[in-house]
């Protein structure tokens, strides 16, 4: 064979061979004598007898635009693991978009098991054990003047009505020293 096939031409020229089959039957293509296609004469023929207006084109692929937002996630989550991030700006290609995902994913299985093993705490769960320990805690420090100044005003010599005001003032002192102190949950 001294050219090409209609399978291997249809190939080199990304068509179907029904389309070969349908050129070579109106003469577009340059034949060998055996029948093979001359396949750079016919690549000349061809170029020559298309209509450039007929012919189809790829459609462009539809991307959607990505929005910043996602694409800054991309790159904090890279950057939290230590990973190679995009400058803002440059884009970020699919490798790193995959690998930002699969980071985030094996995130979401250890908290998920955390959870599933006790090692984590629920949230709101944890603020509201806090606020009502802080609670009891101030009230009992609230209260504490009442039943201990009686006892320290009779050691001390003194008249318990003054003590119990005494130490009623620092003791609310130092509850709104304390109440400026506002705990983190991060």
């Amino acid at each position: 064979m001294q050219g090409m096939s209609e399978r291997q031409y249809a190939s080199h020229v990304g068509l179907s061979r029904g389309a070969i089959q349908k050129a070579k039957t109106a003469e577009r293509l340059v034949l060998h004598e055996d029948g093979s296609i001359d396949a750079e004469a016919s690549d000349a023929r061809r170029a020559a007898m298309t209509d450039p207006s007929k012919t189809r084109k790829p459609p462009a692929p539809k991307l959607k635009p990505v929005p910043d937002a996602a694409v800054s996630a991309v790159g904090d989550t890279l950057r939290e693991q230590g990973l190679a991030a995009p400058p803002v700006g440059s884009g970020t290609t699919f490798l790193q978009a995959k690998t930002a995902n699969e980071v985030l994913k094996a995130q979401e299985r250890r908290i998920r098991l955390q959870k599933l093993k006790g090692e984590l705490v629920d949230r709101a769960r944890a603020v509201a054990v806090v606020f009502r320990l802080a609670r009891e805690e101030r009230d009992a420090w609230v209260n504490w003047p009442a039943r201990a100044a009686a006892l320290m005003a009779a050691e001390l010599g003194v008249e318990a009505a003054a003590m119990q005001k005494a130490l009623e003032k620092h003791v609310r002192a130092h509850l709104d020293e304390l109440a400026e102190v506002r705990p983190e949950f991060r």
